[in-house]
């Protein structure tokens, strides 16, 4: 904790996003949510992948922080524009639920493709059961979305 605090304190976003994880799960210290939210958010705006996910976790349940999808969404996002895979699952599940984001199956399937094209196991059972629900002009276009999307490299999907 003396090593990470130090470090966090010069602004380094690995030791940061190390405090959340740790006062989420109270290690080495009293779990405590408000300061996991807090080391997350520093880590996060510095564009950290991991704390982006994590904080998007936190608005999304309500822990640390009220319970904001909207917001959940936008820190899903930037993290799934980096490429990581479940940060695009759960762009994908804001979009089926409709929890942050309009509810819509297309770019529910189409996110759930792109995190099954990053590796994410849970993408592709996800998106493989969407595909048994959607119609073929649905499901032509949610897979002409995320090849679009990857050739954008996931900016302004």
């Amino acid at each position: 904790m003396k090593w990470y605090r130090l470090a966090a304190k010069q602004g380094d976003a690995n030791a940061q996003y190390n405090l959340g994880v740790m006062n989420r799960d109270g290690q080495g210290v009293p779990q405590d949510d408000k300061t996991a939210v807090k080391w997350y958010r520093l880590a996060a705006e510095q564009g950290l992948a991991a704390a982006q996910y994590n904080l998007g976790l936190m608005y999304r349940k309500g822990q640390g922080v009220p319970q904001d999808y909207k917001t959940a969404v936008k820190w899903f996002r930037l993290a799934a524009e980096q490429g990581a895979g479940r940060s695009q699952y759960n762009v994908g599940v804001m979009y089926n639920t409709g929890r942050g984001t309009p509810q819509d199956i297309v770019y529910a399937h189409m996110w759930f493709n792109i995190a099954a094209s990053s590796g994410f196991e849970d993408g592709v059972k996800a998106r493989d059961l969407f595909a048994k629900e959607m119609t073929p002009s649905q499901l032509e276009k949610a897979q002409d979305l995320a090849h679009e999307c990857v050739r954008k490299n996931y900016k302004g999907c």
